[in-house]
C-alpha cells in the first residue's frame, strides 16, 4: 500500500531453491482482473503462494480442489478469498440477473455461480449494489471453503485460517471481511 515493495523471492537463487519442491504459506483465490494479481498485491515471490483466479471468485469442484491442494497436501495454513473494487465479472453478473438477460457462452456459468451473492445484495440493498454483491461473494465463498468437509477439520484444529478480503483499487488497501485469523 505504501509503495515500499521488497520484491522477495524473485531471483535465480529462489528459483533454484523451489525448483524441486514447494511449500507455499498461503493460497489465494482471487479474480481474473488484470489489476489484481495476488503475487504483486502481497509482494510475494516464487513458491510463496498457490494462486487460483476465476471471474468473481466463482467456484466449482475443480477450483475448490485447487484451493484444497495446499492445505491438504503441504500444510498451507492460510487461504485468502480476495475480491476487489469495481469487479467487472460481478458487474456483468449483476446486470445479467437484474435484467434477466443471460450472458453468452460459458460466461453464464459465472452468473450462475454468483447468484447467491446477487440475492444477498438485493436483500441488503445499499448505494452500490455491485460493490455489495462483490463483498457478499467474498464472504460466501470464504464461508463455504472454511466449512467444507475437507477443510473444516483443519480450521477447527487451528492449522488453517480461511479469510475473506477485499482489495481497493483506489488505495491499495486490503480489508479483511471475514475469518480474521486469531
Amino acid at each position: 500500500m505504501s509503495g515500499n515493495l521488497q520484491h522477495p523471492d524473485r531471483d535465480p537463487d529462489r528459483r533454484q531453491f523451489v525448483a524441486q519442491e514447494q511449500e507455499p504459506f498461503g493460497a489465494v483465490l482471487s479474480c481474473i482482473d488484470s489489476r489484481v494479481p495476488p503475487e504483486l498485491l502481497f509482494d510475494t515471490g516464487l513458491g510463496d503462494l498457490y494462486v487460483m483466479r476465476t471471474g468473481g471468485q466463482a467456484v466449482d469442484p475443480v477450483v475448490t480442489g485447487s484451493v484444497e491442494y495446499g492445505p491438504m497436501t503441504s500444510g498451507t495454513s492460510l487461504i485468502v478469498v480476495l475480491g476487489h473494487q469495481r469487479c467487472g465479472a460481478v458487474k456483468a453478473a449483476y446486470q445479467s440477473m437484474r435484467d434477466g438477460k443471460p450472458l453468452p457462452g460459458n460466461l453464464q456459468a459465472i452468473v450462475n455461480a454468483l447468484r447467491p451473492a446477487y440475492e444477498q445484495a438485493v436483500k441488503q440493498g445499499g448505494a452500490d449494489p455491485v460493490e455489495t454483491m462483490a463483498r457478499a461473494q467474498v464472504k460466501l465463498t470464504a464461508t463455504a471453503l472454511g466449512s467444507n468437509q475437507d477443510l473444516a477439520p483443519l480450521v477447527r484444529r487451528g492449522s488453517l485460517a480461511v479469510v475473506g478480503a477485499y482489495y481497493s483499487l483506489d488505495t491499495g488497501k486490503v480489508q479483511v471481511l471475514a475469518g480474521a485469523p486469531s
